[in-house]
Formats: C-alpha cells, sequence, structure tokens
C-alpha cells in the first residue's frame, strides 16, 4: 500500500464537486486545490515562506527542467528537492512528457521513449518511461506522473489514437518502474478531444491501476467549450476513491468548471506568469496594472482581498512599479494572484462542505459580469 491516499469526504448535492482528503508523507492536503508552479525548484518571485503564508498547501516543479539543470543526480545529494529549495509541504512532479512535447523539431518519439535537444545548449538527452521514473525518485517528490506523449491540436485521429496507445504502454511501464513506495503515482489519460479515445484510455489506466488519474493534453489551443465538453465527459470515467487531476488548465473560469466536474486538483503558470506581465486577477475579473486609468487610483487591487499586497499597496503604486520595471513589481502582483487562486479554491471547499458550491459558482460568475463590464468600460 502506498503511504498515499485519497479520502472523499464529502459529494456536492447539486453538481459533481467533492470535498477530498489526500494524505501524503510531507503533509494532508484538501481537496479541491490549485498547486503553484515551481517550475525549476521556485515558485517564481516567492519564498518557500511567502507560499506557506498565502496557505499553498502542495506546489508543482518540472523533471524535464530540473533533469537539464542543476540535475536530479545533484539534487538527490543534496537530501531531495524538499531540502534542496527549503520547501517541506507535498511536492508533485510532472513527467516532462508535455516540456518535451513542447520542444518541437527538437525531439523525437519512438517507442523506447524520448531523444530530444536541451532547449540550453542543444545537447541530446533520451528520457524513456523508466528513466522518467528514476528522475522523479530522485527529485523525492510525494507525487510523479507516468511518463506519457502529449498530442498537438489540431491532430488527426490516426495520430490521437497512436499517441494514446503509447501513453498506456509507457504507463505500465511506469508502474513496473516504480520502486519508492512513499511516492503515489498518477496515470495520464489522453486521447485529444476524441471522447471515445478518451475513454479508452481511461479503461486502460484505470485497469493498471494508479494512486490518482490526470487528465492531460488540454489547453493546447483547443476551444474552452471543447476542453469543458471534455471535462465533464471524462470525470464520470475516472474512480470516485481516487484524486482528479487536471493538468496545466489556469483561467479562474476554469478552475469553477473543474471543480463543478468533479476535479480534485489543478496547476497552471498563469497566475505568476500574467503577475509579471501586469495581468492581476480579481474577484470581478481581470485588471491590467499598467493601463493609465491605475495612475492616480488609491484603491487596492481588489477591494474584498485580504492578501498583503490589497491591505498596504494602491494601485498606482503597482502601476508605478511596473512601469519603473522594478522587481518589486512582480513580487506583489505574484503574490496577490496566487493568494486569489488559492483563496477561491478555498471557498469552494467551503461552498462544497456548506453544500451550496451551486450558489458559489453563480455568484462567481455574476460578479464578474456585473462589475467586469464596469472596469472594461472603464478601461
Amino acid at each position: 500500500m502506498s503511504l498515499n491516499n485519497f479520502r472523499l469526504v464529502k459529494k456536492d448535492g447539486s453538481s459533481a464537486a467533492r470535498l477530498g482528503f489526500l494524505k501524503t508523507p510531507h503533509g494532508d492536503i484538501e481537496t479541491p486545490i490549485f498547486m503553484p508552479v515551481g517550475t525549476q525548484a521556485t515558485v517564481k518571485a516567492m519564498t518557500p515562506e511567502e507560499l506557506r503564508e498565502i496557505r499553498a498547501q502542495i506546489i508543482l516543479a518540472n523533471t524535464y527542467h530540473l533533469y537539464i539543470r542543476p540535475g536530479h543526480e545533484l539534487i538527490g545529494r543534496m537530501g531531495g528537492l524538499h531540502k534542496f529549495m527549503n520547501w517541506q509541504g507535498p511536492i508533485l512532479t510532472d513527467s516532462g512528457g508535455f516540456q518535451v512535447f513542447s520542444l518541437g523539431e527538437l525531439r523525437k518519439i519512438k517507442e523506447e521513449g524520448v531523444t530530444f535537444q536541451s532547449h540550453l545548449d542543444g545537447s541530446y538527452h533520451f528520457i524513456s518511461p523508466e528513466v522518467s521514473i528514476a528522475i522523479q525518485e530522485a527529485l523525492g517528490a510525494d507525487i510523479i506522473m507516468c511518463f506519457d506523449d502529449c498530442p498537438p491540436y489540431p491532430a488527426s485521429r490516426d495520430h490521437v489514437l497512436k499517441s494514446m496507445e503509447m501513453t498506456g504502454r509507457w504507463a505500465r511501464r511506469c508502474k513496473e518502474a516504480k520502486k519508492c513506495g512513499d511516492q503515489a503515482l498518477f496515470g495520464i489519460v489522453q486521447g485529444g478531444m476524441y471522447r471515445d479515445l478518451r475513454q479508452q484510455s481511461a479503461a486502460e489506466l484505470c485497469g493498471i491501476g494508479f494512486d490518482g488519474y490526470a487528465l492531460g493534453g488540454l489547453s493546447v489551443g483547443e476551444e474552452t467549450e471543447v476542453m469543458y465538453e471534455i471535462l465533464e465527459s471524462c470525470s464520470e470515467l475516472l474512480p470516485e476513491d481516487r484524486p482528479r487531476y487536471v493538468m496545466g488548465i489556469g483561467t479562474p473560469e476554469d478552475l469553477i468548471e473543474g471543480v463543478n466536474f468533479g476535479y480534485d486538483m489543478f496547476d497552471c503558470v498563469m497566475p505568476t506568469r500574467n503577475a509579471r506581465n501586469g495581468m492581476l486577477f480579481t474577484s470581478f475579473g481581470s485588471l491590467n496594472i499598467r493601463n493609465a486609468c491605475h495612475a492616480e487610483d488609491p484603491a487596492p487591487i481588489d477591494p474584498e482581498c485580504s492578501c498583503y499586497v490589497c491591505r498596504n499597496y494602491s494601485r498606482a503604486y503597482l502601476r508605478h512599479l511596473f512601469r519603473s520595471k522594478e522587481i518589486l513589481a512582480s513580487r506583489l502582483n505574484t503574490y496577490h494572484n496566487l493568494h486569489y487562486y488559492l483563496s477561491l479554491m478555498e471557498g469552494a471547499r467551503k461552498a462544497i462542505a456548506e453544500g451550496r458550491f451551486v450558489q458559489y459558482r453563480q455568484e462567481f460568475y455574476a460578479k464578474r459580469m456585473i462589475t467586469g463590464n464596469e472596469l472594461s468600460d472603464s478601461q
């Protein structure tokens, strides 16, 4: 038995939303939860202490990037990823499959694995399912992912079918290669935007048996409506007693709909990347701090937000920092955006516990429609 286990605490009576509890060697996680992305063993612009302040429960790190630099062997010698980055909470590592897919012409996929060139220096490397598991075990993450093949969008049915079948074969190899008993291994459902292929992939992975299940290959260029159709149709295919993870989707609307469809875990670079570009998330929609209308605005980013930034700084000051290219702009913007995302999930958990998630979802959209339109007109 794995030390990681998931307990379904409560199901919403009017939607598929669910409240869960995931136990890991480095702490317990209440779901649904958003995982800040710490690609290279750091959540950009944030210290681990600040992540704890905003109640981050688990963070994500990336196998491909840490393999390339500084190397999983070095991190292993330093005592593992938790000690290396001074984060004592749970960590999930993705398998590197999506990053390898993103390399395009720099990689070549075969049954054995993927040969690719480093995006840093062009050197050649090889990652197979077995190598991916070995890297993640050396990193010491609490939750590790199967190595998968992520097809592009759009792609022909034949292409997606072959990709999905290879993902299934690689998943079996990942489970066979796993040696560390205290790490949970999640399988990744592929199949592109073809619902029957998603069904086939989910059935195969459930037959193999994993500690949790993820949906991969989404938010790769498809229309939002198509993505939501896949989310809704796949939820009922996955075991109720295992955590369900949607990889890489990340607008606030995506998270709310993901929870509504019965998913438990989410990650995306959007709150951190957008913060560095001056785009801030609020209860009434997105706010572009670069806009001239904020030049003399004494208001906080979001009057309803309780984060350190909104309690202490004005839009005028944040705009000044951004236009001056001050490092503090990225730090404060990132702090706020991640606080917003984590608070959104905290609110969802509370609403599910109180049997009012449908109302919570309705209020989320109503506020954005009313106040957001007013904000858009003013900008």
